[in-house]
């Protein structure tokens, strides 16, 4: 199982502070280091401080300042962006990075960040739509051959005679979708993912919407071996009791509520539970990092579990 980090930079976090993560991500080994897409605090435990930043920008900057980890977003919301500027946007990180990029891509739910800062926020329903609409672009405007135009018509945008410029060094960026949608969801990961990701889930839903998504694979006559299928899981491990509580702590969790729902407890104990997730078809699994200025947690995961599993 590869292993990746995972941040919330909304929750407060600076530029540098990011960098140093990713930065000791990379040296530590782990296989990739993903920010959410955010624009507003949640919960009442952390500041959010200095205040929110934009993913690709600031993977932008990290992606020059570092060499070999792989970069992306868990996950872009559809409402931000615009499909034709999002897929400048990857592409452009993508040739910054040489190639290191994926892009995860999501319909958006969190509502009151949209009334802060002014974005529309349609119904879910809508938000699909516009979700499918824009998977559509983004990787038409990827797949276009060079010299060829993309022209696309759909209710929410119109594409016509672009240049479908500029492409990625990738052939195209892996694009990652996920969620619990028993329909919709499944579908477009069978259309247009890399990777399906369910997190923040127990194995049992996780397995029952990766057997919903091989379906829908099967549907269209694609081989469900050809996607990733990962999940996500808030992380604290500590040598020993008085380490896990007192990471919890500066969560804000209770220890035993990150038992039952994250990955919490002892090198020995996250190992016994990844190799679970594993036997279960995660192949790799994002670990939420909250606390940013914890650099020795990733320490303590690099060196005691990550050879384990």
């Amino acid at each position: 199982m590869k292993l990746r980090i995972f941040t919330e930079p909304q929750q407060g976090a600076s530029y540098a502070q990011l960098l140093s993560v990713a930065q000791r991500a990379e040296r530590l080994g782990f296989d990739a280091f993903f920010r959410s897409d955010h624009y507003q605090v949640m919960g009442d435990h952390f500041s959010g401080l200095p205040g929110p930043s934009d993913a690709w920008i600031t993977l932008a900057g990290i992606a020059r300042e570092t060499s070999t980890i792989r970069l992306g977003t868990l996950v872009n919301s559809a409402t931000f962006r615009n499909p034709g500027v999002l897929a400048i946007s990857v592409a452009n990180v993508d040739d910054m990075s040489n190639g290191r990029v994926e892009l995860g891509l999501g319909a958006g739910w969190y509502g009151i960040e949209h009334s802060s800062y002014g974005i529309p926020f349609a119904p879910l329903g809508e938000r699909f739509d516009i979700l499918t609409e824009q998977l559509a672009v983004i990787t038409g405007l990827w797949n276009t051959p060079h010299g060829e135009q993309f022209n696309y018509s759909g209710k929410h945008y119109t594409i016509a005679n672009s240049p479908a410029l500029p492409k990625p060094v990738q052939s195209p960026p892996p694009i990652i979708v996920g969620g619990g949608g028993p329909k919709r969801t499944p579908m477009l990961a069978a259309r247009y993912a890399a990777e399906f990701n369910i997190p923040f889930s127990g194995i049992e839903r996780f397995s029952e919407q990766c057997e919903r998504v091989r379906t829908a694979c099967t549907s269209i006559g694609r081989d469900p071996q050809t996607l990733m299928y990962s999940s996500a899981l808030v992380t604290c491990i500590g040598k020993n009791d008085a380490d896990i509580a007192r990471r919890a702590a500066a969560l804000g969790r209770e220890v035993e509520e990150l038992r039952l729902n994250g990955l919490c407890g002892t090198p020995a104990e996250a190992i016994e539970r990844l190799q679970q997730w594993n036997a279960a078809g995660a192949q790799r699994m994002y670990l939420q990092f909250l606390d940013l200025t914890d650099l020795d947690h990733l320490d303590l995961v690099a060196e005691q579990v990550m050879p384990f599993v």
